[in-house]
């Protein structure tokens, strides 16, 4: 027992990080940030049609695709994303991840599409970033077949959050913490 908790950290680990260096030049991991944002909304407006007004009339918003696994009593997730300041039409490359406890088993993937009200709700995510929660989840989604999608929550003053299940087989009831934080080498 001793030997599978450092196992299960390691694993951990190499999952949440291991797409963040992929190898690419800076212009080249910024388009497919684009391109993943792109897709990401195309999805929400697939899934909740009026998100796409909600998003045009925001301050800003932003996309994140991510991975999470769950291991009985640890949860981790890791992503890639951007913010995107509807004012001036500006990009921040950004990253997240999230470690917690709980009971919970499987692997999604999801992503997750914040939208902000005001310019005080929007820096404050792209300059501080941290959420800390606690979820209860339950999606079953393989290829075309099944699906989840959790309905925009406000999660903070100013922010509202939609999460989608693009894979993944999950149950978990976790508290964790989730920082987002700016991309040092794409920014």
């Amino acid at each position: 027992m001793n030997k599978i908790i450092p196992i299960i950290s390691l694993s951990f680990v190499w999952i949440i990080f291991s797409g963040f260096w992929s190898g690419d030049t800076k212009h080249e991991a910024q388009i497919k940030r684009k391109q993943q944002s792109q897709e990401t909304l195309q999805l929400l407006y697939n899934y909740a049609p009026q998100a796409k007004k909600m998003l045009r009339s925001s301050y800003g918003y932003a996309t994140f695709t991510n991975l999470g696994v769950n291991l009985i009593i640890f949860s981790a997730e890791g992503g890639t994303g951007l913010a995107h300041n509807n004012k001036t039409g500006k990009n921040t490359y950004m990253n997240m991840g999230s470690g917690g406890f709980g009971f919970g088993l499987g692997l999604k993937d999801f992503r997750a599409i914040f939208l902000f009200a005001n310019q005080k709700a929007y820096e404050s995510f792209v300059n501080s970033g941290w959420e800390a929660n606690a979820q209860a989840d339950a999606a079953i989604k393989l290829g075309e077949d099944g699906g989840a999608i959790n309905a925009a929550i406000t999660v903070a003053p100013g922010v509202r959050l939609y999460k989608l299940t693009q894979n993944g087989i999950v149950l978990q009831v976790t508290i964790q913490g989730t920082k987002y934080w700016k991309d040092g080498e794409l920014n």
